[in-house]
C-alpha cells in the first residue's frame, strides 16, 4: 500500500466515539445527477455468447460506475440497474470553512489510456476537482477490477492555499433504494448492506477517525457542516436500518503539500466476500489492476476490444476531431451492456434529473430496456465491426417479447416490452409499433452480414420474427397490466416518444422496413403464404401513408407537411392532441417533428420525395414561437450547430420559468419545455446524406462532415459523452448549464452516440447504414 505523503498534524480536540449513531431512520434520499462526465466498467469476454466466469478475461465483473460534478456518483453491482452507492465525495475542513467537492468545485475530465492520437481505449477515468477559492486540488484515478466486484479509486490531495484536513463521504444506496440499509465504521474501512448486498471500502492506510450515521442528522457531513470538524464517531447505525452517510477522515495537509490515499471498495453477498473483492484489489497491486483493466501487454482488456473494432479506424476518418468522440463512444456503448445477461442494452447509466428524484423505492431510471433504444446500439456496434455484441443483443431479445407465458399476460402476443430489467421483468407495458419492428430489421441485417446463419435465423424466424411480424399486420387486444388497449396497426397506441397514439410518420417507417424484411425471412424459412401477407401490409401501408399523415391545410406555412402525429385517418382535421409533461394538448396541425425523416433513412421514401420537401421548411423554421419550434442554431452565423428539439410543444424537460428540473415529486408543471437533443443533428445528416447520394452530389459530404458530424462533437462533454438534451437557452437558465451543453436530462445517452457512429459509418459507405435494400427497391424509388 502507498505511503502518506505528510504525518497526521497535531491532535485537534478529541473526537468522541460512541456505539451506535442517532437519528434513524434519516432524511429523504435522491439519485445523483445524470449530467455525467465519465462512465466504465471492465471489459468481460463472452463464452459461448454468454457471460460466464472461467473464460479469456476470467472472473466476471459486475461494477459499473458513473462521474458526475467531478465526483464518484451512482455505482452499481449484480445487475446493470442495482445501485449500491449514491455518491463518494470530499469535504475538506480548513481555517477558512469547510468545502464540499463538487459543490464548491470546478472539475475536469480526461481518460487515462489514450492512443497517440490521444483517443481513449478504455473508460478509465482522471478526474481533477479544483476548489473555487483555491484551497486545493483533487485528483482521481477511476477503474474497476477486471477480476473481482471492486472499485478502485487513486486519491491525491494537494493543498494550495492553506492547510486542509480531508474526510471521505460515502453515502451508500444499497440494493438500489436510498433507505434501509446498515452502516459501520473503522479504521480499517467503511461498511454497509441491506439484505444480501454488503460493501466496504478500505483505505490503503487506516482512517483517522471514522464514522457511520443518518443522513441529515448524525452522518459526517452534517457535523463537520455544524462544526467545522468531526466531533462524534459512530461505530455503527445500530440495529435500525434508514439513509446512511459513512465518513473517513484523513490527515490534515500542510499548505503546499500533498497526501496519497487509494481506496478500493468490494462488493459481495456478505462482508467478508465484500472485504474480500476490495483486499484482492490491492494484493494484486492496483498498477496492475489498472493494466489488466485497459488491456497493456499480453493482458486481454478494454485495448483488445477497441482494438477489434474492424471498421472504428476507417469511420473515425470521417469525425472531425481527430476520432476522439469516435473512440469514447464505441467504449460507452459497450460499457452499458449488462454482465449477467449478454446482449442486454440499456438507454443510460444514469437517472434522469436524479438529483430531484425520490429515491426510497427501488428505480431503474435509464438504465433499462427499451427495444428502441437496443436497436440503435446494436446497429452502431454492428457499424463498429463488433461480430459478438450484436448477435448476442439479437439471441437476448426474446426475453422482453410478449408471449403467452409472460408473467401477467393474457393478451394478444408478439409484441416487445415497452421498457424492462434486464432480466426481462416487465416494467412498462405501452405498446409501440417501431420497438416491435426494430428487432425483425436488427435480425434481417445480421443474416445479411453472415452473423447469423439459415438455421438460426429459421429458428428465430419461429420463435421470435413470425410472432412479431403477424402483430403489425393485425395487432390485437392487450391484456397485461394496466394495458387493455386494442392495438390495430399502423395506429400506434405510443410513437417512439411513448407518449401519444395515432399514425406516426417515424412509427410507420418502421413497421414498413420491419415487415418488408420480415417477408424476405419468411420466404428463406419457407412461409411464403406470410411472405405475401407481410409484404401486401407494408404495401398497404406505405400507400396510405400520405394520405394519413400529410397535412395539406396545417397552420404553418404553405399548409403542406408531415405531422408528428394524425388522431385520425383524417390529417386536415385538426384533431387535439393529448396533454403530456404538463403541456396541454394541441390541434395535430400545430406539432411537427423530425419523424418524416426516418421514411427517407429505411428507404420507404426516396430523398426528393415531394412531401418529404415540403416539411422541411416547416421543421427548420426558427421564427415561430418557442411553443412550436423545434430548430435552435448554436453558435454565429455561418459556423453555426444545428440542433432540434422533439418536437414543438415538448414538456419533457426543465421548467422555463424558474430552471426547476423535470418532474418535481411526481407533478408535471405547465412551464416544462422539452429541450434540443444531439439525435437530431445525426439524423439530419442521415437525411442530408441521402439527398447527396440521390442528387449525386459527392461534393457535399464535406459539409455534411463539417455541420452535422462536427455538430454532434460539439454537443459533447469534456469527458466526450453525449447527452439526452442540451441547453437551448429558452428561459431561465438552471445553475451551471451553458448552451450548446448536456442538462441533467441523461448523459451518457446511448441512442445518442450510436446515432454519431452510424453517421459517421455512412459517410464512410456513401450509404445511410440504416437503409434496407429491400424498402428502398419496393418503396423508395
Amino acid at each position: 500500500m502507498p505511503a502518506a505523503a505528510v504525518e497526521a498534524s497535531p491532535a485537534a480536540p478529541a473526537v468522541v466515539s460512541e456505539p451506535v449513531a442517532p437519528g434513524a431512520p434519516g432524511a429523504a434520499t435522491t439519485w445523483s445527477s445524470a449530467a455525467k462526465t465519465g462512465v466504465g466498467a471492465s471489459y468481460e469476454a463472452y463464452v459461448d455468447g454468454q457471460y460466464k466466469d472461467g473464460g479469456p478475461t476470467g472472473a466476471v465483473s459486475r461494477v459499473w460506475f458513473s462521474i458526475a460534478d467531478g465526483v464518484l456518483t451512482e455505482t452499481m453491482y449484480g445487475l446493470i440497474h442495482e445501485a449500491q452507492i449514491k455518491s463518494l465525495r470530499f469535504a475538506l475542513a480548513s481555517d477558512a470553512g469547510l468545502s464540499l467537492e463538487g459543490t464548491d468545485t470546478t472539475e475536469r475530465t480526461e481518460y487515462l489510456d489514450v492512443d497517440a492520437q490521444g483517443r481513449p481505449l478504455s473508460p478509465a477515468y482522471r478526474v481533477v476537482t479544483t476548489d473555487k477559492a483555491g484551497k486545493y486540488e483533487i485528483e482521481k484515478r477511476i477503474f474497476t477490477d477486471p477480476d473481482r466486484n471492486a472499485l478502485v479509486l487513486r486519491v491525491t490531495i494537494k493543498a494550495t492555499g492553506a492547510a486542509v484536513t480531508p474526510y471521505a463521504i460515502l453515502e451508500p444506496h444499497m440494493a438500489n433504494t436510498g433507505g434501509g440499509d446498515f452502516a459501520s465504521a473503522d479504521a480499517n474501512g467503511l461498511y454497509a448492506h441491506e439484505g444480501d448486498v454488503h460493501l466496504a471500502l478500505r483505505p490503503s492506510a487506516p482512517f483517522e477517525t471514522a464514522s457511520a450515521g443518518f443522513l441529515g442528522s448524525s452522518d459526517g457531513l452534517t457535523d463537520l457542516k455544524a462544526n467545522g470538524r468531526l466531533t462524534h464517531a459512530w461505530a455503527s447505525t445500530g440495529d435500525t436500518a434508514g439513509a446512511v452517510v459513512l465518513t473517513g477522515a484523513l490527515p490534515t495537509i500542510p499548505a503546499g503539500q500533498s497526501l496519497t490515499r487509494d481506496f478500493v471498495i468490494g462488493f459481495g453477498a456478505s462482508k467478508a466476500e465484500a472485504e474480500a473483492a476490495a483486499d484482492g484489489g490491492f494484493s494484486t497491486g492496483l498498477d496492475e489492476v489498472l493494466a489488466r483493466f485497459n488491456g497493456t501487454g499480453d493482458r486481454l482488456g478494454w485495448e483488445d476490444w477497441i482494438g477489434s473494432l474492424t471498421d472504428l479506424p476507417r469511420i473515425a476518418q470521417q469525425s472531425t476531431d481527430g476520432g476522439k468522440l469516435a473512440y469514447a463512444s464505441a467504449l460507452m456503448l459497450k460499457v452499458q451492456e449488462d454482465r449477467t445477461h449478454a446482449g442486454a442494452l440499456i438507454a443510460s447509466l444514469s437517472n434522469p434529473w436524479g438529483d430531484t428524484v425520490d429515491a426510497t423505492n427501488s428505480s431503474t431510471g435509464y438504465k433499462a430496456v427499451w427495444p428502441r433504444d437496443f436497436y440503435q446500439v446494436a446497429m452502431a456496434l454492428l457499424a463498429l465491426g463488433d461480430t459478438q455484441t450484436p448477435v448476442a443483443a439479437f439471441r437476448y431479445l426474446p426475453q422482453v417479447q410478449v408471449r403467452a407465458d409472460t408473467p401477467g399476460n393474457t393478451g394478444a402476443t408478439g409484441w416487445f416490452l415497452q421498457k424492462t430489467h434486464v432480466d426481462g421483468e416487465v416494467e412498462w407495458v405501452g405498446v409501440q409499433l417501431d420497438q416491435t419492428a426494430m428487432p425483425i430489421m436488427l435480425g434481417w441485417r445480421l443474416w445479411k452480414a453472415g452473423l447469423v446463419s439459415d438455421a438460426e435465423l429459421q429458428t428465430m424466424y419461429g420463435r421470435m420474427i413470425k410472432p412479431a411480424a403477424d402483430f403489425l399486420v393485425t395487432g390485437g387486444k392487450i391484456g397485461i397490466l394496466w394495458n387493455d388497449r386494442t392495438v390495430t396497426p399502423p395506429f400506434t397506441q405510443q410513437e417512439r416518444w411513448e407518449e401519444q397514439d395515432g399514425f406516426s410518420p417515424s412509427t410507420t417507417a418502421a413497421v414498413i422496413a420491419g415487415l418488408t424484411v420480415a417477408a424476405d425471412i419468411a420466404k428463406a424459412s419457407n412461409d411464403t403464404a406470410s411472405a405475401a401477407r407481410y409484404l401486401a401490409a407494408a404495401d398497404d401501408y406505405s400507400k396510405k401513408a400520405d394520405a394519413r399523415m400529410f397535412t395539406t391545410n396545417g397552420a404553418f406555412g404553405d399548409g403542406n407537411y408531415f405531422l408528428r402525429l394524425s388522431k385520425t385517418e383524417s390529417p386536415n382535421s385538426h384533431a387535439p392532441m393529448g396533454d403530456n409533461n404538463g403541456q396541454p394538448g394541441q390541434p395535430q396541425d400545430h406539432v411537427v417533428d423530425g419523424g418524416f425523416l426516418e421514411l427517407v433513412r429505411y428507404g420507404v421514401r426516396a430523398a426528393n420525395d415531394p412531401h418529404i420537401l415540403a416539411t422541411l421548411p416547416e421543421y427548420d423554421d426558427q421564427t415561430r414561437p418557442d411553443l412550436t419550434r423545434v430548430r435552435y442554431d448554436f453558435g454565429p452565423a455561418g459556423d453555426a450547430t444545428p440542433g432540434w428539439r422533439r418536437y414543438g410543444v415538448d414538456g419533457y424537460g426543465e421548467d422555463r420559468t424558474n430552471g426547476a428540473n423535470y418532474g418535481i415529486g411526481g407533478v408535471m408543471a405547465p412551464g416544462q419545455r422539452g429541450r434540443v437533443w444531439p439525435i437530431f443533428t445525426g439524423e439530419r445528416g442521415h437525411y442530408e446524406l441521402a439527398r447527396a447520394l440521390q442528387s449525386g452530389g459527392a461534393a457535399d459530404l464535406t459539409a455534411i462532415r463539417q455541420t452535422y458530424v462536427r455538430g454532434m462533437e460539439r454537443f459533447a462533454n469534456d469527458g466526450l459523452l453525449l447527452s439526452e438534451q442540451v441547453w437551448d437557452g429558452v428561459g431561465v437558465k438552471p445553475e451551471g448549464y451553458e448552451t450548446g451543453a448536456g442538462t441533467d436530462s441523461a448523459t451518457p445517452l446511448a441512442w445518442s452516440h450510436a446515432e454519431y457512429i452510424k453517421l459517421l459509418r455512412s459517410l464512410a459507405d456513401k450509404a445511410v447504414w440504416d437503409r434496407y435494400a429491400p424498402v428502398a427497391d419496393r418503396y423508395g424509388k
